[in-house]
């Protein structure tokens, strides 16, 4: 008894809301799960017939959308119509966030007549967009229809690369003087084309500029390990 009764006060603290002392509702907890796994982006939840966003995502989409954001329970909250996801995602995509599309897993006839008709809908992510992967169902242009306006969409570049960029000193000497291999493959996930190349460069990186000047990549994904001028020669162009 005493032992049933401390696990249900450790699932009560876990369950409280420790500024407002008010208990999270199972779709608060849900959120709160999949925020610890994708902290880096905005997550659109499918709710219904709707999206949701919750605290500081939906401030986010408040600002970039310019929609309403309120106080639901624990957390401000903000709501997009299903039918207009891809065009807010594009948006948000557009102002540079990374999204992430939360699906209901289970629709409301399968739920009803199950046997945990009561319980929450289960929900996963599905997608996951950053300007160079602006590829899934939910953007499909198929999807227009009379009430949306191609115009609204944002479709920044016409070449959305994804550059990858490693490099590789072949002796000390060369390292010290700033020679490096380099070798870059680009990929446009729109169409399924890739570029790939190796060459060697010296310390102006003279050669990297050119070709990513060329390729215009809207993302670079770089290694943990990067030489000082690679890195300064990209941050320029990026601040660009």
């Amino acid at each position: 008894s005493l032992k049933a009764h401390e696990n249900s006060q450790n699932a009560l603290d876990t369950n409280l809301n420790k500024r407002t002392k008010s208990i999270y509702t199972p779709l608060e907890l849900q959120f709160i799960e999949m925020k610890k796994q994708y902290k880096d982006a905005v997550l659109c939840v499918e709710c219904g017939y709707k999206y949701r966003f919750f605290g500081e995502d939906a401030e986010i989409a408040a600002r970039e959308l310019n929609i309403y954001c309120h106080l639901d329970h624990n957390f401000m909250t903000a709501s997009i119509p299903s039918h207009r996801l891809f065009v807010h995602v594009h948006r948000l995509v557009a102002k540079g966030h990374k999204v992430g599309v939360i699906k209901q897993m289970e629709t409301a006839a399968l739920k009803a007549a199950g046997e945990n008709k009561s319980s929450l809908f289960s929900r996963k992510l599905t997608a996951l967009y950053t300007k160079s992967t602006l590829v899934g169902e939910d953007i499909l242009f198929k999807q227009l229809n009379d009430s949306v306006d191609v115009e609204e969409v944002t479709t920044d570049v016409p070449d959305n690369y994804l550059l990858c960029c490693c490099e590789n000193g072949e002796n000390l000497r060369d390292r010290k003087k700033g020679d490096i291999v380099i070798g870059i493959m680009a990929v446009q996930p729109t169409t399924g084309e890739v570029i790939f190349d190796c060459f060697r460069d010296s310390a102006s990186r003279s050669e990297l500029e050119s070709r990513i000047l060329r390729l215009q990549p809207v993302e670079i994904i770089l290694p943990s390990r990067l030489s000082d001028q690679s890195e300064k020669l990209i941050s320029s162009i990026t601040s660009m």
